[in-house]
């Protein structure tokens, strides 16, 4: 269950959205990966659920960490794209194809920053259903 390895592509917003999309299967998933990896009472003996849950732990983590990365690396690329166009837009006013793309890139840093919102909102979700059935089995270190 390990995030793709690709890399990022801040300029195709489309694009910057199907990786994250592909990147959050981990937590689209949890809880059919906790009901088909945690035993039920029947099933204590035959599987060990704390180290299931803690290399889960592990991935939501790994998936996590990387995902927030490649966002906020996406945000950094293009607030500098906004800058340096905002910039170009003070020296030529009265060019309407500048004054476009600038919208245009603004735009597409809004929806970035709304993605680190999105993902705030996965992150608590799968935390919640881990937490839900791992507590028993798996005390995270105290860094969550």
């Amino acid at each position: 269950m390990a995030a793709p390895s690709r890399a990022a592509s801040c300029e195709d917003f489309a694009e910057f959205q199907e990786l994250l999309r592909v990147m959050r299967t981990i937590d689209d998933r949890i809880v059919h990966e906790l009901n088909t990896t945690i035993p039920t009472a029947s099933f204590v003996g035959k599987v060990d659920a704390s180290q299931t849950c803690k290399e889960l732990y592990q991935s939501l983590m790994e998936a996590h960490t990387s995902r927030e990365r490649i966002i906020k690396s996406c945000i950094a690329q293009t607030s500098s794209v906004v800058k340096t166009l905002r910039e170009e837009r003070e020296k030529a006013q009265d060019d309407i194809v500048l004054l476009k793309q600038l919208r245009k890139e603004q735009t597409k840093l809004k929806l970035m920053q709304s993605e680190l919102n999105v993902e705030e909102v996965v992150n608590d979700r799968s935390w919640k259903v881990f937490n839900e059935r791992c507590r028993i089995h798996y005390k995270p270190p105290k860094s969550q």
